[in-house]
Parts: C-alpha cells; structure tokens; sequence
C-alpha cells in the first residue's frame, strides 16, 4: 500500500513540474502518458486498497419495519406512546409538561360539555381508525365523542377504536418533536373523516413557519370544518380562543401553558 502511494506522488511530480518559457509551458521530463484501460474501474467496487474497508464497513440501507394494522394493536394498541401512519411506527414523544396540557385541554372542554348538556364522552384513551388507510391508527392527545353514535362503531364494544368520522366532534393534538404529523397529515386525515374541528396546541412554537409564522411562537391553532376543508385561525399567548363547538368557551393559550 505504500509504495503503491511512493509511485502515485512521484508520477504526479513528474506531471506536474514544469519549466516557464515566453511561449509556452513545457515539462522537465518528457511524458508519454499511459492510454487509458479499455475497461475503467468504479471508484470503490474495483478499488483494491477500499475493498477491506468496503467488507469492513459495508453500506446498507435497511428499511423500517412496517406494521399492519393488526399487529400495531397486537403489539402496541395499550401504549399510549405509539401509532401507526401508513405502516410506521411514530413514537409521539409524550413529556411531562405535554401529558400536562393535554389533561387540562380536556378538562376544559368537559366543563363545556357538562354545561351544555351535551351527550358526548372523553375517553382515556382512543384510536382512530381512518376507512381509507389500511394500515394506520391515530392517537389524538383529546377525543370527544358523540355517545350516540357508538353503537354504530363497529369495534367500539371490543376496542377503544374509532372508525366513523360521524362519531367524532372535536380532536386536539399537543405538538412534539413530530409536528409534521400533526399539521399536515393529520389536517388531511381529519378533514377526511369530516371531524367538525381540530386543535393544535403547539406550547413550544415547534412547528414550520408557514404553519405557525415567523417568527415561531407559542399558537394554537383552531381548524374549523367548512365544505370539506379546514379553516384555520392562530392564536398567540393572550388572545381569546373562539371555538365554534363552544361557544361559551373561556380559553386562552396562557391557560394551559406549563409553569
């Protein structure tokens, strides 16, 4: 290996040194360069002194494992940490401070729902079940359902699972490190299913700034269903959140911020 690097110096000295005349540049030594292999080898596959290192160090990609949809209920539907995004495992990363203001989100609203005398339940814990993907399950942070549309849920009486978007009045997600599950791809989902609003706390000013602004802040953000797609409203830490489920809603983002 290494008088293989003596000859490669000493050529490349030799190509390289060379005399200045008035008119041209001419080399010390005359050069006749060797004409190239018929066959030009690869940097690496070919490249006598990189095949250990190759054998060593070989690069492979290996792909995440995908999940059914049945497996992610066999193997993860009673942790809380985890759902399923067209086959992926997403870790949603819960905190201290995010179970925190999830818990106090859904306390709120079922103050409203107790004042209204709605017939709708927060439960503990929920899937979502989207008709259109076959391999996913969504774990919004706050569910509230309409308790007279489960006995049209198919899994309901086995599983905490839902699969009509009738069912379904209002999701909340507290964003994480995931954000962009929870602007895009969720806003597609939910719009999907037709889930009258949708909140997005992002306490952190975690997400894009074409999500949240610039510059990134604290927002909540309030999508309202109107013809099929969601309307979205932002609010900063002091302002007034105006839902269109509760109106008689007193909420601000300050309220739920971690102290």
């Amino acid at each position: 290996m290494y008088i293989a690097l003596l000859l490669f110096l000493v050529k490349y000295t030799i190509e390289s040194v060379y005399v200045h005349s008035p008119s041209h540049l001419e080399p010390i030594f005359p050069y006749t360069p060797t004409p190239p292999h018929p066959h030009t080898p690869t940097p690496l596959a070919d490249n006598k002194i990189a095949q250990p290192f190759l054998k060593i160090c070989p690069m492979t990609y290996t792909p995440p494992k995908l999940l059914t949809f049945e497996q992610f209920l066999t193997e993860y539907g009673d942790n809380p940490r985890y759902e399923l995004i067209d086959g992926e495992l997403r870790d949603m990363e819960p905190t201290g401070p995010h179970e925190a203001i999830a818990g106090s989100i859904a306390g709120r609203i079922y103050v409203e729902i107790f004042r209204s005398h709605f017939n709708w339940l927060i439960p503990k814990n929920c899937l979502i079940k989207p008709p259109a993907a076959e391999a996913t399950a969504l774990r919004p942070d706050v569910i509230v359902l309409d308790e007279a549309e489960l006995n049209q849920e198919p899994l309901w009486q086995k599983e905490p699972i839902i699969c009509n978007g009738s069912t379904i009045k209002l999701v909340a997600e507290v964003v994480s490190t995931n954000w962009q599950d929870d602007y895009a791809r969720k806003v597609e989902e939910y719009a999907f299913l037709e889930i009258p609003e949708y909140w997005i706390v992002d306490f952190r000013g975690l997400g894009g700034k074409e999500f949240i602004g610039n510059p990134k802040q604290p927002t909540f953000t309030v999508c309202q269903l109107i013809k099929g797609a969601y309307q979205q409203q932002r609010y900063r830490l002091g302002d007034a959140i105006t839902s269109h489920l509760f109106p008689n809603l007193q909420l601000k983002l300050d309220d739920v911020m971690p102290h």
